[in-house]
């Protein structure tokens, strides 16, 4: 992957979560604190607004640099899991990009997350959304299926209580509602996947 092809994804991504803001808000309304699709927009659109600045190297230096914007911009605990998520991706982007190197990748990527929000799946938050679709690339599904099965453990996490953040307060209460976090990692997914499809 090369560094156009990095800041596209880029773009298409942080358009995508911006584009779902008022989504991604009403969900938190429901279980949280209601400021997760504001947070996600603004944290994105300094994104956007830097993208030039933060392409101007590799690979790895572009998603590091996004994820040092998203813990400066976003607020609450998203920002430092997202910008966990992407600055681990950018110290361990393999100069030699294959399917293995990627999965093991994305896999510390994640596995980084888990450790910073001290979380694991089944929890009801973004990693069970994360965690699947990262195992996933260790076989050779396309972009469809990885799509679509971001959207399928989105969708999982409605039934699950709610083990961490504000929604863990509401116990039983949280049963019924999608996991906020859950739906904004789906929606980068299928983003990239969108992105990663096109350019086929």
């Amino acid at each position: 992957m090369d560094t156009v092809l990095a800041r596209t994804i880029v773009e298409s991504l942080a358009r995508h979560v911006i584009a779902h803001a008022d989504e991604l808000t009403r969900l938190d309304q429901a279980i949280g604190d209601g400021d997760h699709g504001l947070n996600m927009k603004r944290g994105f659109e300094a994104v956007l607004g830097e993208l030039d600045a933060l392409a101007a190297g590799d690979t790895g230096a572009l998603f590091s640099g996004v994820g040092r914007t998203l813990v400066m911009k976003v607020g609450g605990a998203s920002g430092p899991l997202y910008g966990t998520l992407f600055m681990q991706l950018g110290k361990g982007w393999p100069a030699a990009l294959d399917a293995a190197a990627l999965h093991a990748c994305c896999k510390a990527a994640v596995e980084a997350v888990a450790a910073r929000g001290k979380s694991q799946t089944g929890q009801k938050t973004m990693l069970d959304v994360l965690m699947p679709v990262v195992g996933r690339l260790e076989g050779d599904e396309d972009a469809g299926a990885l799509r679509s099965h971001a959207a399928a453990c989105a969708q999982a996490t409605i039934p699950m209580e709610a083990q961490r953040g504000r929604a863990s307060f509401l116990k039983e209460r949280s049963i019924g509602h999608m996991d906020p976090g859950a739906r904004s990692s789906q929606l980068m997914i299928e983003a990239v996947c969108d992105v990663l499809e096109q350019t086929r």
